[in-house]
């Protein structure tokens, strides 16, 4: 299954933090990383007082089932550090199961596509670098069309 993962940093070197986590997703078992966007700085999208954001995509081929995926992406959130703290707030990694193949998938720990994905910026524009303006977001529409549609905020390629 072809999936893509956003991945988010904010704090502690993010850049470091990214290139350890697409480090983490090339060595996970039933997964292989096959193709990852430019970095991406944004202002955060909830509570001002904290730094910009450093985004990426990563497209990733995968055996495993939605939630295992899941639980692998906790996983190697966890080994970075990560803590879960207020909503939309600073942390080391965030790791987002944002399509998984053309499926939706509605559980009470996933939903596919990633809730918020059509009006995101910091996802749709590393999305579409990766997959290009045609990949469809099942149940939302074409990647360059919604990019079209998206008022975002001020996004800055850092690195590609």
């Amino acid at each position: 299954m072809l999936v893509y993962i956003g991945l988010g940093s904010n704090l502690q070197e993010p850049i470091e933090q990214i290139e350890c986590a697409l480090a983490g997703l090339e060595q996970m078992d039933g997964g292989w990383l096959s193709n990852f966007s430019s970095l991406y700085r944004s202002p955060p999208m909830g509570p001002q007082n904290q730094p910009d954001y450093l985004n990426a995509v990563a497209e990733i081929e995968t055996t495993l089932a939605p939630l295992e995926l899941l639980d692998r992406l906790q996983q190697i959130e966890g080994q970075q550090g990560r803590v879960r703290g207020r909503r939309w707030g600073e942390r080391i990694i965030d790791l987002d199961l944002l399509l998984y193949g053309d499926e939706i998938f509605d559980h009470p720990r996933l939903q596919i596509p990633h809730p918020g994905i059509a009006e995101r910026l910091f996802v749709l524009l590393p999305m579409e670098e990766v997959a290009g303006p045609d990949l469809e977001i099942p149940g939302l529409g074409r990647v360059g069309e919604l990019l079209k549609k998206c008022k975002g905020d001020e996004i800055t390629k850092v690195r590609q």
